[in-house]
């Protein structure tokens, strides 16, 4: 793994007020995604199943608990995982709160025998498992996935009615923060996204395109509403074939973003800490997420890209984001004034977010000099490009239980089985290259 220059590396805390400012920027990277899992869950559910407050609380213990379990070795913001939501939904509807939540928690469990088996199986595999030729792809489709969701929160998307104001607010964002990133100096570099949003907040406010009912409604202070195994619910298991498999989709996904992430720093965080640790510290995250009655952890892309835009990747600043999220389920005002930024302040700069991963992607290619003019390399690439952006997915239904394959996930798959069984191309001797030589020579004499 090529070293990379970093502004602040993974063990060097920053001067207090630098540190603040740095982690009250990772808040706002995850914080639009992060509020958006209970809201979808609770839209497909047609009841409350999850609150805000809840996923923001149980997002930064979970990232605590990561930073342990990895021994502050790897700079990973855990948020509300978008892969769970429609089978929280499902488990809900099945289950109730005891289905759902019990099936979160049977998540963080499956993460956490498969640590311990990968514990004592060892990790020299991975390197086989893993080459470049997957590895780059994959973090590619990452990136290249987002992208929709950036273009729809600007409100470019297909069949979307063009509106002049939020176009001009992304495009604000988007401007401010690539100037910012290119030309900061000092201090102001290394916090591009926040500049951006900030300015293109204050631009949507000018275009009117905020509505503050939702702060004034807010009280200051407000209890999360936590729900408790054995206190609010007896933990039933009527609905956990409905989102425990999932789990196995997921870990190829944490293995994505750990790999991207290590491009990203110069360190190869599968082998250090381990996929062992950061498997563990990310299923006793999900597992105590089940256990406050909020959505299952993941790792996300966008505070990675975060750290790759701004070569910060202290875990210092993620561990104090990881806390300011934990106030903030308490700070029922600030709460509601963040979850007023437009989507068009986020899409403006998620351009340049999801865009990072993907450049990270081709990066792996490069830097590794996989080499294109072997066919089997084409083959795996160009397989799981199409596979992890043409919207494929495998759906395995069987009585009660129902799986879904898709995105990176199906790609990552595919990608690995292909090049592990795929046959290499035959290469000629140097003894036949030269008598094909000489064969050339006496031709054209």
């Amino acid at each position: 793994m090529e070293e990379t220059k970093l502004n602040l590396d993974v063990n060097e805390k920053p001067p207090i007020p630098k540190w603040i400012i740095l982690a009250i920027q990772h808040v706002f990277a995850m914080f639009g995604a992060t509020i958006l899992v209970p809201i979808l869950v609770n839209a497909q559910a047609g009841e409350t199943v999850l609150t805000i407050p809840v996923a923001l609380v149980t997002s930064g213990i979970g990232t605590l608990i990561y930073i342990l379990c990895t021994r502050g070795k790897s700079p990973v913001y855990l948020g509300s995982s978008f892969a769970f939501i429609a089978p929280l939904a499902a488990a809900y509807l099945k289950g109730g709160i005891a289905g759902a939540m019990t099936g979160v928690m049977a998540v963080g469990l499956i993460y956490i025998i498969f640590a311990i088996i990968i514990r004592i199986a060892g990790k020299n595999w991975l390197d086989k498992l893993l080459p470049p030729v997957v590895i780059g792809p994959m973090i590619m489709i990452i990136g290249l996935g987002l992208a929709p969701s950036a273009i729809s929160q600007i409100g470019l998307g297909t069949g979307a009615i063009f509106q002049w104001k939020e176009v001009v607010v992304a495009l604000v964002s988007f401007l401010v923060t690539a100037i910012v990133a290119v030309r900061g100096k000092g201090f102001l570099k290394i916090i591009p996204f926040l500049i951006g949003i900030v300015t293109g907040y204050i631009t949507a406010v000018c275009l009117g395109l905020v509505d503050f009912t939702p702060i004034l409604d807010a009280s200051f202070f407000s209890l999360p509403a936590f729900a408790f195994p054995f206190i609010n619910y007896t933990p039933s298991f009527s609905a956990l074939l409905t989102i425990a498999p999932i789990a196995l989709v997921t870990m190829a996904e944490h293995i994505g973003d750990h790999t991207s992430l290590s491009s990203i720093i110069g360190k190869n965080l599968l082998k250090d800490p381990g996929l062992d640790k950061t498997l563990l510290g990310d299923g006793v995250a999900t597992f105590v997420a089940g256990l406050f009655g909020g959505p299952a952890n993941t790792t996300y892309g966008e505070n990675t890209s975060v750290v790759g835009m701004t070569k910060v990747a202290s875990v210092w600043v993620i561990g104090l984001a990881a806390i300011f999220a934990i106030c903030l389920g308490f700070l029922g005002k600030f709460t509601a004034l963040v979850s007023t930024i437009p989507n068009a302040v986020l899409g403006g700069v998620s351009l340049l977010l999801y865009g990072f991963i993907a450049v990270n992607g081709l990066k792996v290619l490069i830097q590794n000099q996989v080499d294109f003019n072997k066919t089997k390399n084409v083959i795996v690439a160009s397989s799981m490009l199409v596979l992890g952006l043409g919207g494929a997915a495998i759906s395995i239904v069987s009585g009660d239980l129902a799986v879904t394959i898709s995105g990176m996930s199906l790609a990552a798959i595919v990608g690995i089985l292909i090049n592990l069984f795929l046959p290499n191309e035959k290469e000629e001797s140097s003894k036949t290259v030269e008598v094909k030589k000489e064969k050339k020579e006496k031709i054209k004499a």
